[in-house]
């Protein structure tokens, strides 16, 4: 019986250690009784020349996060933006429109993250998505994005950055990504990552 119940045990736990992002617990949004129940929403991220990453976004969490990136996306704001930056072992980041780290859309939004008074329960783990801002203004996030490339739970990051979505599917095509980009905080146009499309699934 000993036996039967390790072997159980050991399975479990196998089991536990190749969950995606998407699934775990740390880095999913957990709704208590002062926070909106709001639907998870999905997305599709197309990039050129490698695939489409597919997205999940937590309202529940970050809802005017959410609701200005599914906004910009619908809006076609995305379509062939280039990735500018990207940090080994740290993030890969995109949505500026120049190009430079300095643009972004026509309005600015309020960060949510509990530095700035909001609660967010999404961990900054690999494969999560959370909002860029300038480092002096909290509520300077406009439509720049960066993904996680590694877990960065001990970072202040998860305080301080408005995460709001993670990777279900395509980690591997962001890991290929970074195999062919160049390490630069700009990098070249003709060497970034091109956004062909975010579509909005549900």
């Amino acid at each position: 019986m000993k036996k039967i119940l390790c072997l159980v045990l050991c399975m479990a736990f196998v089991l536990t250690a190749f969950v995606g992002c998407g699934a775990d617990k740390e880095s999913e949004p957990s709704t208590t009784p002062t926070q909106s129940t709001a639907a998870v929403r999905h997305v599709e991220m197309v990039i050129k020349d490698y695939g489409t990453l597919k997205i999940e976004l937590y309202p529940d969490q970050a809802p005017i996060t959410v609701a200005n990136f599914i906004e910009l996306a619908e809006s076609g704001f995305y379509d062939g933006i280039g990735m500018h930056r990207y940090v080994e072992d740290f993030v890969l980041q995109g949505g500026d429109p120049d190009g430079d780290g300095r643009g972004g859309s026509e309005k600015t939004i309020k960060g949510e993250f509990e530095i700035n008074g909001v609660q967010n329960n999404i961990k900054h783990k690999r494969g999560v998505i959370s909002m860029a801002r300038t480092p002096v203004d909290y509520d300077s996030a406009s439509s720049q994005f960066f993904i996680c490339l590694n877990d960065m739970t001990a970072s202040g990051l998860d305080r301080q950055y408005a995460a709001f979505g993670c990777i279900t599917e395509g980690m591997d095509i962001v890991d290929k990504i970074c195999e062919n980009t160049p390490v630069s905080d700009s990098i070249p146009e003709d060497q970034r990552p091109v956004i062909e499309t975010i579509k909005v699934i549900d």
